[in-house]
């Protein structure tokens, strides 16, 4: 999908503790730096469509499972991928694309890398039925 970035992530395992790349400025898909931040989703739960104006997010899962939706309103077209450990990349999304998402495991941790600060006018949210996607 345009506008959808995959990157494979390097693991490094070490007897005393792991290392877990995220992203270099180097990096396709990197745009600046506004914040940083964890969320976490329960499992079975699904936090509903939000589209941002302006901030391109870069999503990676540490911890748990999560399956991400992505919904392109102008071409009505769906990209879905499911992020963990054992799929460890990074998800890149410019902005004006929808994205939900829901935990698959017990414990579910994101990482959101965004090119600029949260603003609360700068994203629209929707309830989750205005967009029709099967969860199953």
């Amino acid at each position: 999908m345009d506008g959808v970035i995959l990157t494979p992530l390097k693991k490094i395992y070490h007897e005393k503790g792991n290392i877990f790349h995220a992203m270099k400025k180097t990096d396709i898909g990197f745009k600046g730096f506004g914040e940083a931040y964890f969320s976490t989703i329960n499992q079975n739960e699904i936090k509903s469509w939000k589209k941002h104006k302006k901030m391109t997010l870069n999503l990676i899962v540490p911890i748990g499972k999560i399956k991400f939706v992505i919904y392109d309103e102008i071409l009505k077209e769906f990209f879905s991928v499911e992020l963990s450990l054992d799929n460890y990349q990074r998800l890149t999304i410019k902005p004006n694309l929808w994205t939900a998402f829901c935990g698959i495991d017990k414990q579910n941790v994101l990482l959101n890398l965004a090119d600029i600060e949260h603003n609360p006018s700068e994203s629209i949210s929707i309830d989750l039925d205005k967009i029709k996607f099967d969860w199953r």
